[in-house]
């Protein structure tokens, strides 16, 4: 989480997205689909053109945004994402196919938590990206991590959730609990022994996971 002067400066240096990604950011925001913050996209697509996943594994789809951002900059990858949500699953698999992506983008309806042997049948993956409900993050990451390659890296948006998880003053509401939540994960990540964690403060905050080999 940066200082607002410099998020907006930041974000004026990032290129406009044009045709299909516009029309799906202007949904997102019209119709409150929660997709990743400009500057949090930008930093993991970089990640990933350095790392070069040949598989990535996302939690949490949504309508399809980040999915196709990471075909699109990782043209040789095959991304598999799951989604909950049948409304916004259907969109996303319009999304997909109106970006001619059907056969690199495999969509999986289903709660995360139960189709964990779905995803399995494409696994070992290079990189396994979290971006779905955040009170079940150490979750997602606990029945994840097998899937993922010795090297690989394990991503999570949103861990500094809008800066509540740091430098507030307690709250007892869902908010608050929710906070609270993912400090925990935030604490235990960077506590694993078998993961080297490191947190960028873009976006809503971003974790890096790398797995030892």
């Amino acid at each position: 989480m940066l200082d607002e002067k410099l998020q907006t400066y930041i974000d004026s240096l990032i290129p406009a997205r044009n045709g299909l990604f516009a029309e799906m950011e202007a949904y997102a925001k019209e119709h409150h689909v929660p997709i990743m913050e400009p500057a949090g996209m930008e930093a993991l697509l970089q990640i990933l053109r350095i790392h070069r996943p040949a598989r990535i594994l996302e939690i949490g789809t949504a309508i399809g945004y980040s999915a196709l951002r990471m075909a699109e900059a990782l043209p040789e990858a095959k991304i598999v994402s799951i989604e909950r949500d049948s409304d916004r699953f259907s969109l996303a698999c319009s999304n997909v196919e109106a970006a001619g992506e059907s056969e690199r983008v495999v969509l999986i309806l289903g709660d995360a938590l139960e189709t964990a042997g779905e995803a399995a049948s494409e696994a070992p993956y290079d990189a396994i990206f979290i971006d779905a409900a955040k009170g079940q993050y150490r979750k997602f990451f606990s029945l994840y991590s097998p899937l993922l390659k010795a090297g690989g890296i394990m991503v999570t948006d949103n861990v500094l959730f809008k800066g509540l998880v740091y430098g507030r003053e307690p709250d007892s509401g869902r908010l608050g609990k929710l906070a609270e939540k993912i400090h925990g994960y935030n604490v235990w990540l960077t506590s694993l022994e078998e993961y080297v964690t490191t947190i960028l403060p873009v976006g809503d905050g971003v974790a890096i996971s790398y797995k030892k080999g």
